[in-house]
Order: C-alpha cells, then sequence, then structure tokens
C-alpha cells in the first residue's frame, strides 16, 4: 500500500489516500463527491539552528556513493 496525494479544484482541499500501487492512477473522489487530480507530494527536513525550525527540501541525491544514490548501504 502506498499514499498518494490527492487534490480536489472544486473544493481546493488537499488530501491523502491508501492504496495499492497498481490502483495509482484510478480516479479518486473527495469527500464531497468531486473528481480529485493525484497531486505531486512534497517532502521537507526541518533543521534546528538558531532556535528555530528551518524547513528545507529533501536532497535529489544519496550524496555521493558510487552505486548510484547512497540505498545500498555501502560505507563510500
Amino acid at each position: 500500500m502506498a499514499i498518494y496525494e490527492y487534490y480536489c479544484p472544486t473544493c481546493r482541499d488537499t488530501f491523502e489516500r491508501r492504496r495499492p500501487m497498481a490502483e495509482a492512477a484510478a480516479a479518486a473522489t473527495c469527500a464531497s463527491g468531486h473528481r480529485a487530480e493525484r497531486a505531486i507530494s512534497t517532502f521537507a527536513v526541518a533543521r534546528v539552528g538558531n532556535g528555530a525550525a528551518q524547513f528545507e527540501p529533501a536532497p535529489v541525491s544519496g550524496g555521493g556513493c558510487a552505486c548510484g544514490g547512497g540505498g545500498c548501504g555501502c560505507s563510500s
């Protein structure tokens, strides 16, 4: 199961829905029954500095792993 974010242009509201990846492209409706569009979810990382939280986008790459993104667990 994956969590997908949707936007209802009629209600101007966003909501999340859990569904299997095989149903990612299936139509979704909001709580009021309007057709909703799948939205691109954003991800932010909070970093505390100078006593206040600062939000930054998550890094795009894995940080220099020679294997292609850092997801392999190697120590390089």
